[in-house]
């Protein structure tokens, strides 16, 4: 049972500097007079904030709060520590399904005799609908309305269910679509940097429904991406348990040289802590070089920590940050209670005091000076290439053997030139010609330093008489109207409207997937040709299929690189020695000639980003916009369910449930459904983009009345549970074993031998009576935080997985949706251990969940005789109770009606 908070001895109250009253009470760091907190990383001090703050002796004990102090020594040893986040961050589409089991467990509630009014969040929701834009119109000055009204005819019944949660659940604030994309609309402003409810103030944190809600810690405020299912149980006051962190010192010094950009910085900060290893771990950045970093910079390197593979990239508050919050609109009260607690609690960063050292698990130093332009690709955003290696790394990919970094084009093919009619006039296509080029995703658009550079480099292009071919599919997707304001304040927008670069919507586009058709011709060049075609994009997301199917080489790079690529129309040139074109005068124009100097690009930056444009822009958001304050919903508390909806379904978690947990279950002769080798990524596992004209999604979709035209995507389909149980596993670029290096999104029935979808053949197994598990190697499930990449599974009968590796949120993902995650013993996989995946397997576990420990060895005995042992990858003993409900929904469903406080 909960007690009084034993700390409320350090509650003190924090004066207004003025003298003119107190901002509020505030549990004191300083008060606990330890020594060991002036050595903690900030993020750490976070950590144990909350820690104090929500102790009860019940949920978070002192026990707790000790660990996080002795951080030290405790973090080595992988302790556990509850979290309880400041609030929870949605996006559109993992919000849709939070909010489809927010209302199931309604229902389950009423079923069990429960109150169902007790399923709201207990702390605040905060749910972005940025609605990502299928790019159907670009290169039109009208792409803005045409593509939004698109969206809401497509997505006219999500958009509706989640009008309707925002009047049915308590403490949940809707942004309605068209206001721009989530992460950018959270540094801009949902970020709090210091809560002040009911008189207590405490930081900010924030755990969302996307692997890129790091964004917001360039910001000084914790967070990061979770599973919905994890965010789910956090919205109802559960405390999300953890593995006490490490964290990485990164240290900043000296200055970005001339031209060189934030993406330039963060793809080269990406290869180095992907190198170093931070999986499962903080980075905190510190160092003098931080005070050349603006907090859009900072911003755009915490956004691709999921690259890096950290939990959180770090950027403790100091004054650059300040100055962020003065300049998005927030106001000076705000800003000077946020300075006032923050100094109070030694969660600030005065770089013009001395700094008093802190303890790290491991050091890192860049010098920004050695920063150079580059891109990362053709499949991976830490496969990082400096753009003075571009031809020759084009040239070796062509050669290598089918990999992250190779094609295996032959040498008679690799010169092959493709011709077509585009528009009644003949066109030709080779390898390397770019028919995507997208200004794309939160990474980037955030930063108005790398936008208005791509904005002068059109500008310089447009005068020279350069243009980008018509086939070229360009795009521009700020994440927020504010981008908007300052391109037209500057006077540049019509030059990027001049080389194709419209605005085609304010969410995520070709990041995610939502790229829209290429033109027709260009799409018959490129198959009948077999041409590997290159989309480059400012995004921070680029493994096969997601961009486009027909796309196999995806380059990110900043979005001046987008424009200038964008113009040459190849990613094999060397900018240094060949032309990007020709002028209109018949002269050469290289790279060198449209590229702004960094002075350049900072001063339009001073004169056209300023705060009433953050104002004007968000203060239209509590108004909503025509076509969403049109939208009629039903009334109510429960969701009157519709059996015909083919976008809201009620999934079967609940079936059949009873008070009494089902307890802990091995697996008993189950077959492999897939067999997987390493970096099997949630693009790769979770249903998304667009639904292939051939797939079971498909099918069901056309045996229900939809037209092939109708279909829309995955993510706007994640409502319904039918549909995404088909599409998981359905990536065009997933590579089975047992597909004999036949690449797409088949399996083998095992005992029949039948090649057959994934859906098919989990449905087969199912319909047998049989269950089944995966075999995977290393970084399974590494990618975006998908609830769907855990569910999916669990909806097609997959019992566990047996894998070298997980990637952290994936593996949390699989526990709360009651899938048994194995590993392999170090130095053993599939292959040494002779399994082909033919066998049938049983993994013996206690029936009693107490016998149970985390990370204990388990045997796993096949039908052929071979037998070896695995980790059982449950972390916390919080997981263990998970799992022996039967999944994390199920849990809090039966804590809230036995809950006696």
């Amino acid at each position: 049972m909960a007690t009084e908070n034993p700390f409320n001895s350090i509650l003190k109250t924090l004066e207004k500097p003025s003298g003119d009253g107190e901002f509020g009470k505030y549990y004191s760091l300083p008060a606990l007079n330890d020594p060991r907190i002036d050595r903690l990383p900030y993020s750490i001090r976070i950590l144990l904030e909350s820690a104090i703050r929500n102790c009860d002796e019940f949920q978070v004990k002192s026990n707790d709060v000790e660990k996080i102090i002795d951080w030290e020594n405790t973090s080595p040893k992988q302790v556990e520590i509850p979290f309880k986040p400041a609030r929870v961050l949605l996006q559109d589409f993992t919000g849709v399904p939070a909010v489809v089991d927010l209302a199931c467990m309604r229902d389950a509630m009423n079923n069990l005799g429960g109150d169902s009014n007790k399923i709201n969040p207990l702390v605040p929701v905060d749910l972005v609908i940025d609605h990502s834009v299928q790019v159907d119109v670009a290169r039109s000055e009208n792409a803005v309305q045409a593509n939004m009204e698109l969206e809401f005819q497509r997505n006219k019944e999500r958009f509706g269910f989640l009008k309707w949660g925002s009047n049915a659940f308590n403490n949940m604030l809707v942004v309605p679509p068209g206001s721009g994309i989530v992460h950018q609309v959270n540094l801009e402003y949902l970020g709090r940097v210091v809560f002040n409810t009911n008189g207590v103030l405490y930081p900010d944190s924030v755990v969302g429904t996307d692997s890129h809600t790091t964004m917001i810690d360039g910001l000084g405020v914790a967070g990061w991406g979770v599973g919905g299912i994890e965010a789910e149980a956090t919205m109802l006051g559960q405390p999300m348990s953890m593995v006490l962190p490490g964290v990485v010192g990164f240290k900043l010094i000296g200055k970005l040289p001339d031209g060189v950009t934030a993406t330039d910085l963060v793809l080269t900060v990406t290869q180095i802590l992907r190198k170093h290893g931070v999986v499962g771990k903080f980075v905190e950045f510190y160092g003098e070089g931080m005070s050349e970093l603006t907090l859009a910079d900072r911003a755009t390197i915490a956004n691709m920590s999921p690259e890096y593979g950290a939990t959180m990239g770090f950027f403790p508050v100091d004054h650059v940050t300040l100055q962020y919050l003065k300049l998005t609109g927030r106001s000076d009260e705000t800003v000077s209670m946020i300075e006032s607690y923050l100094r109070a609690n030694k969660l600030f960063v005065d770089y013009s005091e001395p700094q008093v050292e802190r303890v790290y698990s491991s050091y890192l130093e860049l010098n920004l000076e050695d920063v150079v332009p580059c891109i990362s690709g053709p499949k991976r955003p830490h496969d990082r290439v400096p753009l003075k290696e571009m031809k020759a790394d084009w040239h070796a990919c062509l050669n290598n053997k089918v990999g992250f970094k190779g094609f295996a084009i032959p040498k008679e093919s690799q010169s092959k030139v493709a011709e077509f009619t585009f528009n009644g006039t003949t066109a030709h296509l080779k390898h390397a010609d770019v028919v995507i080029a997208a200004i794309t995703s939160c990474t980037n658009t955030s930063n108005p330093s790398v936008m208005l550079g791509a904005a002068l480099v059109a500008k310089k292009a447009c005068e020279f008489g350069l243009q980008v071919k018509p086939w070229i599919k360009t795009s521009l997707a700020p994440g927020s109207g504010v981008v908007t304001k300052y391109l037209q304040r500057s006077g540049l927008q019509k030059y990027l409207n001049e080389l194709g670069f419209n605005i085609v919507g304010y969410g995520c586009t070709t990041c995610i997937g939502n790229s829209g058709d290429i033109n027709e011709a260009v799409a018959s060049a490129i198959t009948e040709n077999d041409i590997v075609a290159a989309a480059v994009l400012s995004g921070n997301r680029n493994f096969e299929g997601r961009v486009h199917p027909l796309t196999r080489a995806n380059y990110l790079a900043s979005p001046p690189l987008v424009v200038a690529y964008a113009l040459a129309g190849t990613v094999d040139i060397d900018f240094d020695t060949e032309p990007i074109g020709i002028g209109k005068d018949g002269t050469k124009v290289f790279f060198r000639d449209i590229w702004p100097s960094s002075e350049e690009i900072a001063n339009v930056v001073q004169s056209s980003v300023l705060p009433d444009m953050f104002r004007e822009t968000y203060n239209a958001i509590t108004k909503g916009n025509p076509m969403w304050n049109n939208l009629s919903v039903p009334s109510g508390s429960l969701y009157a369910w519709d059996s015909e909806s083919t976008y809201i379904h009620e999934p079967p978690y609940f079936k059949d449930m009873s008070m009494s947990p089902p307890g802990a279950h091995g697996v008993k002769n189950a077959y492999c459904l897939l067999n997987f080798g390493d970096s099997i990524t949630t693009d790769h596992i979770s249903p998304a983009g667009s639904i292939h004209k051939d797939s079971p999604a498909a099918r069901y979709l056309v045996e229900r009345g939809v037209d092939r035209r109708d279909f829309n995507s995955y993510g706007s389909r994640r409502g319904n549970d039918e549909v995404m149980a088909r599409g998981t596993f359905a990536n065009i670029r997933i590579v089975n074993k047992f597909l004999n290096g036949e690449v797409g999104p088949k399996t083998l029935h095992i005992p029949s031998g039948e090649k057959l979808s994934v859906f098919d053949a989990a449905t087969k197994y199912k319909s047998e009576g049989h269950d089944t598990i995966i075999l995977a190697g290393a970084e399974y499930g590494s990618g975006s935080s998908r609830d769907w990449a855990a569910k999916g599974p669990m909806l097609l009968g997959v019992k566990a997985v047996i894998a070298k590796s997980f990637e952290r949120i994936h593996r949390s993902n699989l526990v709360g949706m009651g899938i048994i995650p194995l590993c392999f013993k170090t130095g053993e996989d599939a292959d040494t251990l002779g399994l082909t995946g033919h066998e049938r397997y049983t993994i013996d576990l206690p029936s009693n969940v107490s016998e149970i420990r985390p990370g204990q060895d388990v045997t796993v005995v096949t039908d052929n005789g071979k037998t070896f042992v695995a980790t059982l990858r449950f972390d916390t003993e919080v997981e263990l109770a998970y799992f022996n409900h039967g999944g994390i929904l199920q849990y809090v469903i039966r804590n809230l009606i036995n809950a006696k406080h």
